[in-house]
């Protein structure tokens, strides 16, 4: 199986938003970045806080020319309530990530175990992909904690683009 790899393309991916448009990977024109962060649904309290945060820091990410987005493999139902119940009304956030997608981006899979959880769900992953749609980082995680630190990555973001710094990990 290919892994999304820095300095290839990026595998394909589209999904719903909420607000009854498609996100297509492949159609975005970031003045730098599309930060993509796949989430694990609403079932999870540690999404909620990461995704709050990531809200919090939209503006400062747009500053950088940095398109944002989080999307999980939830119905729209359970989308909407993430939306509602986290407070996320200016996070851009999309719904029914295939699974197929899910395997695509190499993120690790989860069977529900309790309460709440869908029978299936992706766990967290984290990509910054260029404005030639080519992976420049990545991050993927097999439980909700340990996922990178927002503040500290728009920080990165500044030293990626003001020094040019390249892409690393690109070899296979």
């Amino acid at each position: 199986m290919n892994r999304p790899t820095p300095k290839h393309t990026a595998p394909d991916l589209k999904f719903p938003l909420l607000g009854g448009n498609q996100w297509v990977l492949a159609d975005q024109n970031p003045d730098n970045f599309t930060l993509v962060v796949f989430y694990r649904g609403l079932h999870c309290p540690l999404c909620k806080k990461y995704l709050q945060q990531l809200q919090e820091l939209l503006p400062e990410f747009e500053q950088r020319g940095v398109n944002v987005l989080a999307v999980s493999m939830d119905t729209e139902k359970r989308a909407r309530l993430s939306r509602q119940k986290w407070e996320l009304s200016n996070l851009t956030l999309g719904y029914g990530l295939s699974e197929k997608s899910a395997r695509d981006w190499t993120l690790y899979l989860s069977a529900g175990v309790k309460d709440g959880e869908p029978s299936e769900f992706s766990e967290p992953g984290l990509f910054l992909i260029d404005n030639s749609n080519q992976i420049y980082y990545s991050a993927i995680n097999s439980n909700p904690w340990g996922r990178p630190y927002l503040p500290s990555f728009v920080k990165a973001v500044d030293y990626i683009v003001q020094s040019g710094y390249p892409a690393r990990g690109e070899m296979l």
